[in-house]
Protein backbone atom coordinates (compact mmCIF):
# COMPACT_ATOMS: atom_id res chain seq x y z
CA UNK A 1 0.00 0.00 0.00
CA UNK A 2 2.50 2.44 1.09
CA UNK A 3 4.16 1.98 -2.46
CA UNK A 4 0.74 2.66 -4.56
CA UNK A 5 0.52 5.63 -2.12
CA UNK A 6 3.73 7.00 -3.68
CA UNK A 7 3.48 6.83 -7.01
CA UNK A 8 -0.53 8.25 -7.45
CA UNK A 9 -1.97 10.94 -6.35
CA UNK A 10 -4.72 11.10 -4.55
CA UNK A 11 -8.60 11.47 -6.07
CA UNK A 12 -10.32 12.94 -3.91
CA UNK A 13 -11.97 15.42 -6.11
CA UNK A 14 -12.66 12.89 -9.00
CA UNK A 15 -16.05 14.19 -9.22
CA UNK A 16 -15.22 17.56 -10.27
CA UNK A 17 -13.03 16.01 -13.20
CA UNK A 18 -15.92 13.44 -13.89
CA UNK A 19 -18.21 16.03 -14.22
CA UNK A 20 -17.04 18.18 -17.06
CA UNK A 21 -17.28 18.21 -20.69
CA UNK A 22 -14.10 17.45 -22.33
CA UNK A 23 -13.44 20.05 -24.88
CA UNK A 24 -11.08 18.04 -27.52
CA UNK A 25 -8.39 20.87 -28.47
CA UNK A 26 -5.38 18.32 -30.42
CA UNK A 27 -2.20 18.26 -29.63
CA UNK A 28 0.39 20.36 -27.64
CA UNK A 29 4.10 20.36 -27.25
CA UNK A 30 5.69 22.04 -24.12
CA UNK A 31 6.14 25.36 -26.39
CA UNK A 32 3.13 25.56 -27.64
CA UNK A 33 1.63 25.74 -23.73
CA UNK A 34 3.75 28.31 -22.85
CA UNK A 35 2.89 30.35 -25.69
CA UNK A 36 -0.47 30.09 -24.97
CA UNK A 37 0.07 30.66 -20.85
CA UNK A 38 2.22 33.49 -21.60
CA UNK A 39 -0.43 35.14 -24.64
CA UNK A 40 -3.79 34.35 -22.19
CA UNK A 41 -2.67 35.25 -18.74
CA UNK A 42 -4.12 37.84 -17.06
CA UNK A 43 -1.27 39.15 -14.20
CA UNK A 44 1.05 38.79 -17.87
CA UNK A 45 -1.43 41.35 -19.48
CA UNK A 46 -1.47 43.47 -16.47
CA UNK A 47 2.27 43.79 -16.11
CA UNK A 48 2.16 45.20 -19.58
CA UNK A 49 -0.30 47.14 -18.98
CA UNK A 50 1.98 48.71 -16.67
CA UNK A 51 4.47 49.14 -18.85
CA UNK A 52 2.24 50.61 -21.70
CA UNK A 53 1.33 53.14 -18.14
CA UNK A 54 4.44 53.70 -17.70
CA UNK A 55 5.54 54.80 -21.23
CA UNK A 56 2.79 57.27 -21.07
CA UNK A 57 4.01 58.77 -17.80
CA UNK A 58 7.38 59.32 -19.58
CA UNK A 59 5.77 61.50 -22.42
CA UNK A 60 3.62 63.25 -20.24
CA UNK A 61 7.20 64.29 -18.49
CA UNK A 62 8.72 65.43 -21.68
CA UNK A 63 5.83 67.41 -21.94
CA UNK A 64 7.19 68.98 -18.83
CA UNK A 65 10.13 70.66 -20.95
CA UNK A 66 7.49 72.59 -22.97
CA UNK A 67 5.59 76.11 -22.03
CA UNK A 68 2.08 75.59 -20.22
CA UNK A 69 -0.78 77.30 -21.59
CA UNK A 70 -3.69 77.66 -19.41
CA UNK A 71 -7.16 79.40 -19.32
CA UNK A 72 -9.28 80.14 -16.54
CA UNK A 73 -12.49 81.72 -16.54
CA UNK A 74 -14.78 82.78 -13.61
CA UNK A 75 -17.86 84.29 -13.10
CA UNK A 76 -19.16 86.33 -9.52
CA UNK A 77 -23.12 87.44 -8.60
CA UNK A 78 -22.51 90.25 -5.69
CA UNK A 79 -25.68 91.15 -3.85
CA UNK A 80 -25.04 94.97 -3.54
CA UNK A 81 -23.09 98.02 -5.90
CA UNK A 82 -20.10 99.52 -5.32
CA UNK A 83 -20.76 102.82 -3.63
CA UNK A 84 -17.24 104.59 -3.44
CA UNK A 85 -19.33 107.78 -1.79
CA UNK A 86 -22.05 107.65 1.00
CA UNK A 87 -23.35 111.12 -0.17
CA UNK A 88 -22.66 113.97 -2.84
CA UNK A 89 -19.00 114.93 -2.26
CA UNK A 90 -18.60 118.94 -2.22
CA UNK A 91 -14.98 119.94 -2.66
CA UNK A 92 -13.64 123.34 -2.05
CA UNK A 93 -12.59 125.39 -5.37
CA UNK A 94 -9.29 127.40 -5.84
CA UNK A 95 -8.63 130.67 -8.06
CA UNK A 96 -5.58 131.62 -9.36
CA UNK A 97 -4.02 134.82 -7.54
CA UNK A 98 -2.09 137.42 -9.78
CA UNK A 99 -0.05 139.35 -7.12
CA UNK A 100 1.17 135.81 -5.67
CA UNK A 101 1.38 134.06 -8.88
CA UNK A 102 -0.41 131.22 -7.35
CA UNK A 103 -3.66 129.66 -6.59
CA UNK A 104 -5.63 129.95 -3.48
CA UNK A 105 -9.04 128.37 -1.96
CA UNK A 106 -12.15 130.50 -2.43
CA UNK A 107 -13.10 130.59 1.29
CA UNK A 108 -15.39 133.43 2.86
CA UNK A 109 -13.59 136.72 4.58
CA UNK A 110 -14.25 139.22 6.63
CA UNK A 111 -14.00 142.75 5.05
CA UNK A 112 -10.62 142.95 6.04
CA UNK A 113 -9.83 139.46 4.91
CA UNK A 114 -9.68 137.22 7.80
CA UNK A 115 -11.38 133.97 6.52
CA UNK A 116 -14.26 132.77 8.27
CA UNK A 117 -14.43 129.53 10.18
CA UNK A 118 -17.66 127.10 10.53
CA UNK A 119 -18.05 126.81 14.34
CA UNK A 120 -20.11 123.44 14.03
CA UNK A 121 -16.86 121.87 12.34
CA UNK A 122 -13.97 124.61 12.74
CA UNK A 123 -13.12 124.17 9.27
CA UNK A 124 -13.16 127.60 6.56
CA UNK A 125 -16.05 128.11 4.84
CA UNK A 126 -16.20 127.63 0.88
CA UNK A 127 -17.32 130.71 -1.43
CA UNK A 128 -17.90 127.66 -4.02
CA UNK A 129 -17.43 124.06 -4.04
CA UNK A 130 -17.11 121.07 -6.94
CA UNK A 131 -20.00 118.61 -6.37
CA UNK A 132 -19.49 115.13 -7.37
CA UNK A 133 -23.03 113.06 -7.16
CA UNK A 134 -23.03 110.23 -5.24
CA UNK A 135 -24.49 108.43 -8.63
CA UNK A 136 -21.46 109.24 -10.71
CA UNK A 137 -19.29 106.94 -8.31
CA UNK A 138 -21.74 103.91 -7.82
CA UNK A 139 -20.60 100.92 -10.04
CA UNK A 140 -22.82 97.57 -11.19
CA UNK A 141 -21.05 95.04 -9.81
CA UNK A 142 -23.85 92.46 -9.31
CA UNK A 143 -22.49 90.28 -12.45
CA UNK A 144 -18.83 90.13 -12.84
CA UNK A 145 -17.37 87.83 -15.96
CA UNK A 146 -13.02 87.71 -15.64
CA UNK A 147 -11.07 85.17 -17.61
CA UNK A 148 -7.27 84.71 -18.46
CA UNK A 149 -5.45 82.53 -20.90
CA UNK A 150 -1.60 82.18 -19.06
CA UNK A 151 1.10 80.61 -20.72
CA UNK A 152 4.36 79.32 -18.61
CA UNK A 153 7.53 78.26 -20.05
CA UNK A 154 10.20 76.74 -17.32
CA UNK A 155 13.36 78.14 -17.65
CA UNK A 156 15.11 76.49 -14.48
CA UNK A 157 13.20 74.49 -11.75
CA UNK A 158 16.28 73.04 -10.30
CA UNK A 159 16.95 70.17 -12.15
CA UNK A 160 13.66 68.59 -10.83
CA UNK A 161 12.03 68.40 -14.29
CA UNK A 162 14.87 66.03 -16.10
CA UNK A 163 15.02 64.44 -13.03
CA UNK A 164 11.37 63.66 -13.62
CA UNK A 165 11.72 62.43 -17.33
CA UNK A 166 14.90 60.17 -16.12
CA UNK A 167 12.64 58.32 -13.21
CA UNK A 168 9.79 57.59 -15.99
CA UNK A 169 12.94 56.26 -18.41
CA UNK A 170 14.00 54.12 -15.69
CA UNK A 171 10.20 52.90 -14.07
CA UNK A 172 9.26 51.56 -17.90
CA UNK A 173 12.69 49.94 -17.68
CA UNK A 174 11.14 48.51 -14.05
CA UNK A 175 7.75 47.73 -15.63
CA UNK A 176 9.33 45.76 -18.20
CA UNK A 177 11.48 43.46 -15.94
CA UNK A 178 8.58 43.15 -13.77
CA UNK A 179 6.52 41.79 -16.76
CA UNK A 180 9.55 39.72 -17.74
CA UNK A 181 9.47 38.08 -14.22
CA UNK A 182 6.14 36.71 -14.11
CA UNK A 183 6.75 35.47 -17.40
CA UNK A 184 9.55 33.68 -16.22
CA UNK A 185 7.10 32.25 -13.22
CA UNK A 186 4.64 31.43 -15.70
CA UNK A 187 6.44 29.49 -18.50
CA UNK A 188 7.66 27.85 -15.16
CA UNK A 189 4.32 26.91 -13.78
CA UNK A 190 3.41 25.88 -17.70
CA UNK A 191 6.72 23.17 -17.39
CA UNK A 192 5.57 21.55 -14.33
CA UNK A 193 2.00 21.32 -14.93
CA UNK A 194 3.10 20.09 -18.47
CA UNK A 195 5.49 17.09 -16.99
CA UNK A 196 3.46 15.94 -14.39
CA UNK A 197 0.90 15.38 -17.28
CA UNK A 198 3.49 13.37 -18.47
CA UNK A 199 4.35 11.53 -15.76
CA UNK A 200 1.16 10.76 -14.59
CA UNK A 201 0.53 9.50 -18.23
CA UNK A 202 3.75 7.33 -18.07
CA UNK A 203 2.53 5.86 -14.70
CA UNK A 204 -0.93 5.01 -15.82
CA UNK A 205 0.68 2.96 -18.79
CA UNK A 206 3.16 1.63 -15.95
CA UNK A 207 -0.30 0.73 -13.96
CA UNK A 208 -1.82 -0.88 -17.12
CA UNK A 209 1.06 -3.02 -17.68
CA UNK A 210 1.36 -3.84 -13.82
CA UNK A 211 -2.92 -4.91 -13.74
CA UNK A 212 -1.89 -7.05 -17.00
CA UNK A 213 0.92 -8.43 -15.30
CA UNK A 214 -0.85 -9.33 -12.03
CA UNK A 215 -4.16 -10.73 -13.66
CA UNK A 216 -1.99 -12.97 -15.58
CA UNK A 217 -0.41 -14.43 -12.42
CA UNK A 218 -4.17 -14.73 -10.52
CA UNK A 219 -5.10 -16.63 -13.87
CA UNK A 220 -2.22 -18.73 -13.42
CA UNK A 221 -2.71 -19.49 -10.25
CA UNK A 222 -6.32 -19.97 -10.79
CA UNK A 223 -5.55 -22.85 -13.09
CA UNK A 224 -2.98 -24.44 -10.56
CA UNK A 225 -5.95 -24.41 -7.67
CA UNK A 226 -7.83 -26.40 -9.77
CA UNK A 227 -5.16 -28.47 -10.16
CA UNK A 228 -4.37 -28.81 -6.42
CA UNK A 229 -0.82 -27.33 -6.50
CA UNK A 230 -1.62 -24.49 -4.90
CA UNK A 231 -3.66 -23.15 -2.14
CA UNK A 232 -7.00 -21.08 -1.54
CA UNK A 233 -4.81 -18.51 0.40
CA UNK A 234 -2.53 -17.99 -3.05
CA UNK A 235 -5.52 -16.85 -5.06
CA UNK A 236 -6.87 -14.51 -2.62
CA UNK A 237 -2.97 -13.08 -2.03
CA UNK A 238 -3.01 -12.63 -5.88
CA UNK A 239 -6.66 -10.98 -5.96
CA UNK A 240 -6.01 -8.39 -3.26
CA UNK A 241 -2.84 -7.57 -5.06
CA UNK A 242 -5.03 -7.07 -8.28
CA UNK A 243 -7.55 -4.68 -6.61
CA UNK A 244 -4.41 -2.53 -5.01
CA UNK A 245 -3.18 -2.64 -8.70
CA UNK A 246 -6.90 -1.74 -9.84
CA UNK A 247 -7.30 1.27 -7.67
CA UNK A 248 -3.81 2.43 -7.60
CA UNK A 249 -4.87 2.90 -11.54
CA UNK A 250 -8.40 4.56 -11.02
CA UNK A 251 -5.94 6.92 -9.11
CA UNK A 252 -3.71 7.77 -11.64
CA UNK A 253 -6.68 7.64 -14.42
CA UNK A 254 -8.40 10.81 -11.92
CA UNK A 255 -4.87 12.23 -11.68
CA UNK A 256 -4.28 12.57 -14.71
CA UNK A 257 -7.74 13.93 -15.55
CA UNK A 258 -7.07 16.85 -13.15
CA UNK A 259 -3.49 16.86 -14.32
CA UNK A 260 -4.82 17.94 -17.70
CA UNK A 261 -7.21 20.43 -15.97
CA UNK A 262 -4.65 22.22 -13.95
CA UNK A 263 -2.10 22.30 -17.43
CA UNK A 264 -5.53 23.61 -19.37
CA UNK A 265 -5.81 26.05 -16.46
CA UNK A 266 -2.18 27.95 -16.76
CA UNK A 267 -2.50 27.75 -20.50
CA UNK A 268 -5.69 29.92 -20.35
CA UNK A 269 -7.94 27.76 -21.64
CA UNK A 270 -11.23 26.00 -20.55
CA UNK A 271 -10.19 23.32 -17.74
CA UNK A 272 -12.45 20.39 -19.86
CA UNK A 273 -10.22 20.99 -22.54
CA UNK A 274 -8.38 17.43 -23.27
CA UNK A 275 -5.13 18.27 -24.03
CA UNK A 276 -2.79 15.77 -25.49
CA UNK A 277 0.72 16.34 -25.29
CA UNK A 278 3.60 15.92 -27.96
CA UNK A 279 5.85 14.42 -25.14
CA UNK A 280 3.23 11.48 -23.89
CA UNK A 281 5.43 8.61 -25.53
CA UNK A 282 8.34 10.40 -24.68
CA UNK A 283 11.37 8.96 -24.95
CA UNK A 284 14.28 10.15 -23.02
CA UNK A 285 17.19 9.47 -24.89
CA UNK A 286 19.50 11.23 -22.03
CA UNK A 287 23.44 9.70 -22.74
CA UNK A 288 25.71 11.68 -20.36
CA UNK A 289 25.49 14.10 -17.70
CA UNK A 290 25.91 17.82 -18.80
CA UNK A 291 28.36 20.19 -16.98
CA UNK A 292 26.84 23.65 -16.75
CA UNK A 293 29.19 26.55 -16.44
CA UNK A 294 27.78 30.02 -16.14
CA UNK A 295 29.25 33.51 -15.74
CA UNK A 296 27.49 34.95 -12.50
CA UNK A 297 27.95 38.32 -14.38
CA UNK A 298 25.84 37.28 -17.18
CA UNK A 299 23.20 35.69 -14.45
CA UNK A 300 22.90 38.98 -12.61
CA UNK A 301 22.13 40.90 -15.58
CA UNK A 302 19.57 38.56 -16.87
CA UNK A 303 17.61 38.18 -13.85
CA UNK A 304 14.61 40.18 -13.92
CA UNK A 305 13.73 39.99 -10.21
CA UNK A 306 17.89 41.71 -9.88
CA UNK A 307 16.75 43.92 -12.80
CA UNK A 308 13.55 45.13 -11.02
CA UNK A 309 15.98 46.01 -8.30
CA UNK A 310 18.56 47.86 -10.30
CA UNK A 311 15.90 49.95 -12.09
CA UNK A 312 14.61 51.42 -8.41
CA UNK A 313 18.02 52.13 -7.39
CA UNK A 314 18.27 54.23 -10.71
CA UNK A 315 14.33 55.43 -9.94
CA UNK A 316 15.86 56.56 -6.18
CA UNK A 317 18.86 57.54 -7.47
CA UNK A 318 16.43 60.16 -9.82
CA UNK A 319 14.61 61.10 -6.38
CA UNK A 320 17.49 62.33 -4.56
CA UNK A 321 17.87 64.92 -7.30
CA UNK A 322 14.29 65.78 -7.23
CA UNK A 323 15.03 66.63 -3.65
CA UNK A 324 17.76 68.43 -4.16
CA UNK A 325 15.57 70.59 -6.49
CA UNK A 326 13.58 71.88 -3.90
CA UNK A 327 16.79 73.51 -1.92
CA UNK A 328 17.38 75.48 -5.92
CA UNK A 329 16.31 78.92 -7.16
CA UNK A 330 13.38 77.89 -10.20
CA UNK A 331 12.60 80.61 -12.58
CA UNK A 332 10.16 80.63 -15.57
CA UNK A 333 8.80 82.50 -17.93
CA UNK A 334 4.92 83.94 -17.43
CA UNK A 335 2.62 85.66 -20.25
CA UNK A 336 -0.87 86.18 -19.87
CA UNK A 337 -3.96 87.89 -21.32
CA UNK A 338 -6.68 89.06 -18.71
CA UNK A 339 -9.77 90.14 -19.37
CA UNK A 340 -13.20 90.84 -17.48
CA UNK A 341 -16.74 92.78 -17.69
CA UNK A 342 -17.54 95.32 -16.43
CA UNK A 343 -13.91 96.34 -17.03
CA UNK A 344 -11.60 99.17 -16.07
CA UNK A 345 -9.71 100.46 -19.21
CA UNK A 346 -11.59 103.01 -19.74
CA UNK A 347 -13.57 104.32 -16.65
CA UNK A 348 -16.38 101.60 -15.87
CA UNK A 349 -17.57 99.64 -18.94
CA UNK A 350 -20.09 96.68 -18.62
CA UNK A 351 -18.81 95.03 -21.69
CA UNK A 352 -15.51 92.17 -21.95
CA UNK A 353 -12.07 94.58 -22.18
CA UNK A 354 -8.59 93.27 -21.23
CA UNK A 355 -4.86 93.37 -21.81
CA UNK A 356 -1.36 91.24 -22.03
CA UNK A 357 0.95 91.13 -19.50
CA UNK A 358 4.41 89.54 -19.59
CA UNK A 359 7.20 88.82 -16.81
CA UNK A 360 9.21 86.54 -14.94
CA UNK A 361 8.91 84.38 -11.87
CA UNK A 362 11.92 83.38 -9.41
CA UNK A 363 11.25 81.29 -6.26
CA UNK A 364 14.28 81.14 -3.72
CA UNK A 365 13.85 78.74 -0.90
CA UNK A 366 15.92 79.99 1.79
CA UNK A 367 15.42 78.51 4.91
CA UNK A 368 12.91 75.78 6.23
CA UNK A 369 14.66 74.57 9.02
CA UNK A 370 16.41 71.50 7.48
CA UNK A 371 12.85 69.99 6.43
CA UNK A 372 14.46 70.12 2.32
CA UNK A 373 17.43 68.89 3.93
CA UNK A 374 16.76 66.32 5.88
CA UNK A 375 14.28 65.16 3.03
CA UNK A 376 17.30 65.05 0.44
CA UNK A 377 19.26 62.98 3.06
CA UNK A 378 16.54 60.39 3.73
CA UNK A 379 16.39 59.77 -0.22
CA UNK A 380 20.23 58.42 -0.15
CA UNK A 381 19.08 56.62 2.62
CA UNK A 382 16.53 54.72 0.81
CA UNK A 383 18.50 54.57 -2.58
CA UNK A 384 21.87 52.93 -0.49
CA UNK A 385 19.52 50.57 1.59
CA UNK A 386 18.38 49.51 -2.30
CA UNK A 387 22.18 48.97 -3.19
CA UNK A 388 22.16 46.72 0.27
CA UNK A 389 19.38 44.87 -0.99
CA UNK A 390 21.00 44.32 -4.58
CA UNK A 391 23.84 42.89 -3.33
CA UNK A 392 22.23 40.58 -0.79
CA UNK A 393 19.85 39.02 -4.18
CA UNK A 394 23.33 38.61 -6.23
CA UNK A 395 24.85 36.52 -2.79
CA UNK A 396 21.45 34.66 -2.52
CA UNK A 397 21.44 33.93 -6.81
CA UNK A 398 25.07 32.99 -6.57
CA UNK A 399 23.88 30.13 -3.99
CA UNK A 400 20.47 29.22 -5.55
CA UNK A 401 22.47 28.92 -8.73
CA UNK A 402 24.79 26.35 -7.66
CA UNK A 403 22.29 24.45 -5.76
CA UNK A 404 20.03 24.21 -8.97
CA UNK A 405 23.57 23.25 -11.13
CA UNK A 406 24.23 20.53 -8.20
CA UNK A 407 20.24 19.37 -8.49
CA UNK A 408 20.45 19.03 -11.83
CA UNK A 409 23.53 16.84 -11.55
CA UNK A 410 22.14 14.95 -8.93
CA UNK A 411 19.08 14.43 -11.15
CA UNK A 412 21.40 12.35 -13.77
CA UNK A 413 22.94 10.81 -11.36
CA UNK A 414 19.89 9.47 -9.84
CA UNK A 415 18.82 8.70 -13.49
CA UNK A 416 21.52 6.28 -13.97
CA UNK A 417 20.72 4.43 -10.83
CA UNK A 418 17.43 4.36 -11.57
CA UNK A 419 18.13 2.05 -14.84
CA UNK A 420 20.43 -0.01 -13.17
CA UNK A 421 17.55 -0.75 -10.34
CA UNK A 422 15.69 -1.31 -13.65
CA UNK A 423 17.79 -3.88 -15.64
CA UNK A 424 17.81 -5.67 -11.95
CA UNK A 425 14.04 -5.66 -11.72
CA UNK A 426 13.42 -7.11 -14.70
CA UNK A 427 15.74 -9.56 -14.25
CA UNK A 428 14.56 -10.58 -11.14
CA UNK A 429 10.76 -10.84 -12.67
CA UNK A 430 11.72 -12.89 -15.21
CA UNK A 431 13.63 -15.20 -12.78
CA UNK A 432 10.71 -15.52 -10.37
CA UNK A 433 8.02 -16.07 -13.21
CA UNK A 434 10.71 -18.87 -14.56
CA UNK A 435 10.86 -20.35 -10.72
CA UNK A 436 7.42 -19.78 -10.34
CA UNK A 437 6.64 -22.19 -13.39
CA UNK A 438 8.89 -24.71 -12.79
CA UNK A 439 8.06 -24.62 -8.54
CA UNK A 440 10.33 -23.53 -7.19
CA UNK A 441 9.18 -20.21 -5.41
CA UNK A 442 6.02 -19.52 -4.40
CA UNK A 443 3.11 -16.67 -5.27
CA UNK A 444 4.88 -13.99 -2.16
CA UNK A 445 7.94 -14.20 -4.19
CA UNK A 446 6.27 -13.31 -7.42
CA UNK A 447 4.60 -10.86 -6.34
CA UNK A 448 7.32 -9.27 -4.38
CA UNK A 449 9.15 -9.45 -7.66
CA UNK A 450 6.15 -7.79 -9.39
CA UNK A 451 5.97 -5.00 -6.79
CA UNK A 452 9.75 -4.20 -7.11
CA UNK A 453 9.52 -4.22 -10.98
CA UNK A 454 6.57 -1.31 -10.31
CA UNK A 455 8.76 0.28 -7.72
CA UNK A 456 11.93 0.33 -10.63
CA UNK A 457 9.80 1.61 -13.02
CA UNK A 458 7.95 4.00 -11.45
CA UNK A 459 11.51 5.62 -9.91
CA UNK A 460 12.38 5.41 -13.38
CA UNK A 461 10.09 7.70 -14.38
CA UNK A 462 10.32 10.04 -11.57
CA UNK A 463 14.08 10.42 -12.33
CA UNK A 464 13.86 11.38 -16.33
CA UNK A 465 10.85 13.68 -15.38
CA UNK A 466 12.90 15.02 -12.98
CA UNK A 467 15.64 15.81 -15.20
CA UNK A 468 13.48 17.92 -17.26
CA UNK A 469 12.16 19.71 -14.35
CA UNK A 470 16.05 20.37 -12.74
CA UNK A 471 16.60 21.46 -16.02
CA UNK A 472 13.92 23.75 -16.47
CA UNK A 473 14.60 24.94 -12.86
CA UNK A 474 17.78 25.85 -14.00
CA UNK A 475 17.27 28.09 -16.94
CA UNK A 476 14.67 30.05 -15.05
CA UNK A 477 17.55 30.97 -12.09
CA UNK A 478 20.30 31.81 -14.41
CA UNK A 479 17.26 34.13 -16.32
CA UNK A 480 17.35 32.30 -19.14
CA UNK A 481 13.74 31.00 -19.32
CA UNK A 482 11.65 34.15 -20.45
CA UNK A 483 14.28 35.58 -23.19
CA UNK A 484 12.02 34.29 -25.83
CA UNK A 485 8.51 35.38 -24.76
Amino acid sequence: MKLIEKITICGTFVCVALGAVPLHAGTFSLDSCRNMAVRNNKTIRMAEEGIRGAGYDRKAAKALYLPGIDFVGTYFYNQRTINLLGEDAKLPTMSFDPSTQGFKYNILTTPDGTPVKDPSTGGYIPTEVAVIPKDAMSFDTHNVFAGAFTLTQPVFMGGQIKALNEITKYAEKLATAARNSVVQDVVFAVDQAYWTVVSLKSKQKLADSFVTLVDTLRYSVNAMLEEGVATRADLLMVEVKLNEAKIMRTKLDNGLTLARMALAQVCGLPVQTEMTLADEDFKTGLTSMPDPVFNMQDVYSRRQDLEVIRQGISVLSQREKLAMGQMLPKVAVVGAYEFSNPNLNNGFQKRFGGGFSVGATVAIPIWHWGGNYNHYRATKSATNAQRLMLEDLEEKVELQVKQAKFSFQEAFKTYEMTKSNMASADENLRSAQIGFREGVMTTNDVIAAQTAWLQANSEKIDAEIGIHLCEVYLDKVIGRLSEKY
